[in-house]
């Protein structure tokens, strides 16, 4: 039986997972529906620094008391069972468990006083990856988790597609608060729902391509044009609307059959060394698939792995099962990165809806904690090996230099050159500060 498995919420993984494009409340697009939308919302706007974003989201909180941020004076109830390792930076130390990442910490920069309010899963989850706390009566049509688009679909709709790959890719799944919003289908991500690592994987909006050679799918278009003349002679008495789906059928189709798009997503024509390097695991092969859209002209990755809410013998399973995956996956993202000349454009930012409590609970886990926790973050600008802020001696709060979601949002705003300090519309046209009154962390930038 396939296991499914759940968070300490109870919810179920695959409750919020959708094939294909989905917007806003749940709703499913085809991909000329998506091409469609995506067209509206690119709009006119000035050159751009060409920087994209791989965000890696630790679903269900990493422990980075554990990780990034260790207290080796503590009491050992709060220190915890790993030990520190020196860094090629000197003066740094992380986790025994991460020492490819310690290798690579001259490329990213760690935020240790980085926190905020809220340690509920759904409502941080959106804090982290919009910049906004949900609050009630925003819009009453709207879920907790759809308050407010995801900055991948602000970046998309800010800025468009570069080429015929969508702007806005999110994998293996479609995270809960990863969507458009009250930005509607125009910034719907892109999803991938299938495993990068899984022997069989393909994408299957570009199914046909990957099995079919061009003359063939044409072949098979021509004959379906054939059989439905007659509807389309319907569609062509509709509305302008409707007229125009034809138009971006055909978008839909150069983007099955154009070999950019199935380069890009063809993770098999990567070397086999370099794929064991990054790790033959969801995280590892999702980092690589990563690499690969954005070296293709995605402006933004959204990758989701779970499950890190580690309630229970969190020693056991960081050091057998999760830390020796991340380690593997980040560091050869990192090292890959800077080897193809691509970190310089491209901003990758490590972090869960929160961090783990600094006491260990009587279950040798650690709970939910939102105060204080590490942010990593590197290339695209970001000056690589500092440490930002500090905690205080047990992590339970920043000792100096506080952040939070809304000065994230912020830098990564300040980064791709969109303005911090700029708006939003609503659909009733209700102006949305992109930043909520963030502050750039200069330190990194």
């Amino acid at each position: 039986m396939k296991q499914i498995y759940r968070y300490c919420d109870g919810i179920d993984r695959r409750d919020f997972l959708r094939i294909g494009a989905v917007g806003l409340l749940g709703i499913e697009l085809s991909l000329p529906a998506l091409l469609e939308r995506q067209a509206r919302a690119a709009g006119a706007s000035g050159p751009k620094r060409d920087v994209s974003v791989i965000w890696v989201f630790l679903k269900g909180g990493m422990s980075t008391i554990d990780t990034f941020d260790l207290k080796p004076d503590a009491p050992s109830d709060i220190r915890g069972e790993f030990k520190s390792i020196p860094t090629r930076i000197p003066g740094l130390h992380v986790s025994e468990h991460l020492p490819k990442v310690a290798g690579q910490m001259d490329k990213f920069s760690l935020v240790r006083s980085f926190g905020h309010r809220n340690a509920d899963h759904g409502p941080a989850d959106h804090y982290m990856l919009t910049g906004y706390h949900p609050i009630a009566g925003f819009n009453p049509n709207l879920k907790p988790n759809n308050q407010y688009p995801s900055f991948g679909s602000v970046i998309g709709h800010k800025l468009g597609s570069r080429s015929s790959v969508p702007p806005y890719v999110c994998l293996p799944i479609l995270h809960a608060s990863a969507g458009s919003a009250f930005l509607g289908p125009s910034a719907v991500p892109f999803v991938i729902e299938a495993d990068p690592s899984a022997p069989s994987f393909s994408v299957p909006d570009l199914a046909p391509p990957m099995a079919l050679d061009a003359s063939r799918l044409a072949a098979r278009r021509e004959l379906l044009a054939s059989v439905d003349r007659y509807q389309r002679a319907a569609e062509v008495r509709a509305n302008s609307t409707a007229r125009s789906v034809s138009v971006f059928g055909q978008r839909a189709f150069d983007l099955m059959t154009s070999p950019e798009a199935k380069k890009a997503f063809d993770i098999a024509e990567e070397p086999e060394k370099l794929r064991d390097e990054y790790g033959r695991h969801t995280l590892g092969q999702s980092c690589l698939m990563g690499r690969r859209l954005v070296e293709a002209g995605v402006r933004c990755v959204m990758i989701d792995h779970s499950n890190w809410d580690t309630h229970f013998d969190n020693f056991t399973i960081m050091k057998t099962q999760l830390l020796p995956k991340f380690d593997a996956a980040i560091s050869t993202l990192f090292r890959d990165l800077a080897d193809r000349g691509l970190l310089e454009s491209t901003l990758v930012i490590i972090s869960g809806e929160f961090g783990r409590t600094p006491r260990i609970n009587k279950d040798a886990g650690r709970d939910h904690w939102s105060k204080c926790f590490t942010l990593a973050i590197g290339g695209g600008g970001i000056q690589g090996g500092r440490v930002v802020g500090t905690s205080d001696a047990w992590a339970q709060e920043p000792a100096e230099n506080p952040y939070g979601p809304e000065d994230l949002a912020a830098t990564l705003y300040h980064l791709l050159r969109i303005d911090p300090k700029g708006e939003l519309r609503t659909p009733e046209g209700r102006p949305i500060a992109l930043s909520n009154d963030g502050r750039i962390i200069r330190e990194l930038v």
